[in-house]
């Protein structure tokens, strides 16, 4: 009996966790134009009332604050950073980076993880988003990351390029 009480616990706590697991695929990745946009940045989430709070959070600049589970962050179609629960990747709460090739018939994942190399920088891209820990580690111009060396618009230049976006 105490083993299948055991064993019902084990079950019930695998669902329980997994609820929020979130799984990243080349197929997540889509044309950045089809996600919401706030600023320079596109957003989205599978669930409408995470995505609702992933927007109010960004576009308010709200501190000490995390994103929902399962949000997708791009400025530029070959990068992005995918929040997961924060166990998954604790050095960065959560936050996976991805270098994306983009072409059309695609996306391909190139790289992924909380240990990603910025291809045009040539270094972590923990590096640069570090300095905005307080915002859950999203740069934007006033969170205390460097400037990116691309001017607001190159980047919309950069997303209306996206070879994903059916023309």
């Amino acid at each position: 009996m105490r083993y299948i009480v055991c064993l019902v616990l084990c079950l019930c706590s695998a669902v329980v966790l997994s609820a929020d697991d979130v799984v990243v695929t080349a197929q997540t990745f889509g044309c950045v134009l089809d996600m919401t946009k706030v600023r320079n940045t596109r957003i989205q989430n599978p669930d409408p009332e995470k995505l609702k709070e992933a927007i109010r959070i960004f576009r308010d600049s709200v501190p000490d604050k995390e994103y929902p589970t399962g949000t997708i962050l791009q400025l530029i179609p070959g990068e992005a950073m995918v929040k997961h629960d924060q166990a998954a990747f604790p050095n960065t709460r959560g936050w996976e980076f991805f270098a994306l090739k983009v072409t059309a018939k695609g996306t391909e994942i190139q790289d992924r993880g909380d240990k990603v190399l910025n291809t045009t920088l040539k270094k972590p891209c923990l590096d640069c988003h570090s300095p905005a820990a307080k915002f859950d580690f999203v740069c934007e111009k006033k969170h205390g990351c460097a400037p990116i060396p691309l001017p607001d618009l190159t980047i919309a230049s950069m997303q209306n390029s996206d070879p994903r976006c059916k023309k």
